[in-house]
């Protein structure tokens, strides 16, 4: 039988390529974003920004990279409790309060995008 110790951040490679893995996809989406915004820098109307974000692939790639943002955000909140927060029980209840907290976002995230 393995002892696990509950705390520490000994997660190692699988954070850290979930790390990496995230902020690329928040890099692509926000270099898309940019040039989409440079495209419509002359709109007039509301109605081509409804346009483009009405695309399916632009609310896949949209949530996609929300969804990359919580959990960029998990990884990086968790190892900063573990790391930080030494009382088991103070530590687990920050740990809840943020899973709680990020998939509130996520369930919210969907509906403004599919909604």
């Amino acid at each position: 039988m393995v002892n696990r110790k509950l705390a520490g951040a000994h997660y190692g490679l699988r954070d850290w390529a979930m790390q990496r893995i995230t902020a690329v996809v928040m890099l692509v989406y926000t270099v898309i974003f940019f040039f989409f915004l440079l495209s419509m820098f002359g709109a007039d109307d509301y109605t081509e920004w409804q346009q483009f974000f009405g695309k399916t692939w632009v609310k896949v790639f949209t949530q996609t990279t929300f969804i990359a943002v919580f959990l960029h955000a998990w990884v990086g909140i968790r190892d900063l409790w573990m790391d930080y927060i030494k009382p088991f029980g103070l530590r687990l209840f920050l740990q809840s309060t943020t899973i709680v907290w990020l998939v509130g976002c996520a369930v919210y995230s969907i509906k403004v995008i599919w909604g």
